[in-house]
């Protein structure tokens, strides 16, 4: 997963993860315990029609995809639609998207938690879920790589399961195609329902966004990865609910509690059933894994910008992470997951990300606030810009980039990056 990364300064991320990678943690994020629950709510708002919901879904998502896609690639550093909004719609928006994600996706954290609770150990699910989230900062801790070749062990063994569950189904004699035929039962305004239940089990794309200044030469890996794990992503939930159709039908498969597990009961196959349990354990475990990451990102951009203490923003000298923001979010879900239930901690996420979404799809359509930095540039007049930019005036250096000549010490050159971020701050501006 390694590859050269080169140097970088003592306030920044490294590029560490390739398309492979990012790929990975997209899939982590998106392959998560929600395909095996959300299959059952689903079939009961559209009934036959839930083929037809999830292509729906399928495409709003595909939809939101490529305008994060698009603005990773301009906007490659940490923060995602936090970074996007301040950009493009202005400093409010950034940080109501920043808040948005923060809030929202520290409460979907806390309910992923109490998934893995519930699966492993229901009597005392608040307890597994404390533990998980402190062995994941720890994941985290170590490095984006480690947490990276975890989340690349968890994709594969839930992808096994969800490939074992299909394959019993379809070859099993209780399957019977018939039963993926629209019948009465389908609604426009279930299909709706059912498209808007199935579309946050997609929302995991964004995470690969988040991760901006952690991938290697984001303008081409971005654009690729996040197609690629979507597409990845709507195969297997495709696969999974057609085998769940044929051997369910609509009506038993809305009526279940844990519906792949029903499903591979009805196949015949009762051993399996407890394999599909783990299964699911695990993809709570890869979503929380990929969403603890998520926001320890977007509180270290915002940390960046004091929208919160700047201490959050240290990046640790060895494994260069957000060190500080990793413990503080890890500790914030562990005390929410000690305290929350599941159908608390699941609502209230869902106004921050519904915001948070909304937020970056206007980004998509609105204009730089700012030119993209070029040419010769005048010198930071502001105590705040001189701190900001490094001490002192700009001028263009080799194959495009930019030099700032510092006051005490030698003339350095900043990647587009670190221009980015100067020009956000105010201090640089066409002479």
């Amino acid at each position: 997963m390694a590859g050269s990364v080169g140097s970088v300064g003592p306030g920044e991320l490294q590029r560490r993860l390739g398309v492979t990678d990012a790929v990975v943690v997209g899939l982590g994020s998106m392959i998560g315990a929600g395909i095996f629950a959300a299959l059952a709510p689903a079939a009961a708002a559209a009934g036959s029609g839930l083929l037809m919901g999830l292509a729906l879904a399928a495409v709003v998502a595909f939809c939101n995809a490529t305008s994060s896609a698009r603005l990773a690639a301009r906007y490659p550093a940490s923060g995602g639609t936090y970074i996007y909004g301040r950009e493009r719609l202005g400093d409010f928006w950034g940080y109501l998207a920043g808040w948005g994600f923060i809030v929202g996706k520290s409460a979907s954290c806390a309910a992923m938690a109490l998934t893995v609770g519930s699966y492993v150990w229901p009597g005392q699910a608040h307890a597994v879920a404390v533990a998980a989230v402190v062995a994941l900062t720890a994941v985290n801790y170590a490095g984006v790589q480690k947490s990276a070749w975890l989340t690349r062990t968890i994709v594969a063994v839930v992808l096994a399961v969800l490939t074992a569950v299909v394959c019993t189904a379809l070859t099993s004699g209780q399957a019977d195609t018939v039963r993926l035929d629209i019948g009465d039962d389908t609604s426009f305004t279930g299909v709706l329902q059912a498209a808007g239940l199935l579309f946050f089990a997609f929302a995991g794309y964004a995470r690969i966004a988040t991760l901006g200044e952690e991938v290697r030469d984001p303008g081409r890996t971005i654009p690729r990865a996040i197609p690629l794990a979507l597409g990845i992503t709507l195969v297997a939930y495709a696969a999974v609910a057609v085998a769940a159709l044929v051997v369910l039908g609509p009506r038993q498969l809305a009526e279940a509690t844990a519906p792949l597990s029903d499903a591979v009961r009805a196949a015949g196959a009762d051993w399996l059933a407890p394999v599909v349990r783990a299964g699911a354990a695990l993809a709570a475990l890869g979503s929380l894994l990929a969403l603890i990451l998520g926001v320890s990102r977007t509180t270290l951009a915002m940390a960046r910008d004091r929208h919160l203490p700047h201490v959050l923003a240290a990046v640790h000298p060895k494994f260069k992470v957000p060190h500080r923001a990793e413990l503080v979010v890890g500790a914030a879900v562990a005390a929410l997951a000690a305290t929350a239930d599941v159908r608390g901690a699941i609502g209230f996420s869902s106004f921050g990300v519904l915001a948070y979404y909304a937020i970056a799809n206007a980004s998509r359509r609105g204009s730089p606030r700012r030119p993209v930095c070029g040419g010769r540039l005048r010198p930071a007049t502001r105590r705040r810009e001189r701190e900001r930019a490094g001490g002192g005036p700009w001028r263009t250096g080799p194959a495009g980039d930019v030099v700032v000549v510092v006051s005490n010490g030698p003339p350095r050159t900043l990647s587009s990056d670190r221009i980015r971020k100067a020009w956000s701050a105010g201090t640089c501006r066409p002479r």
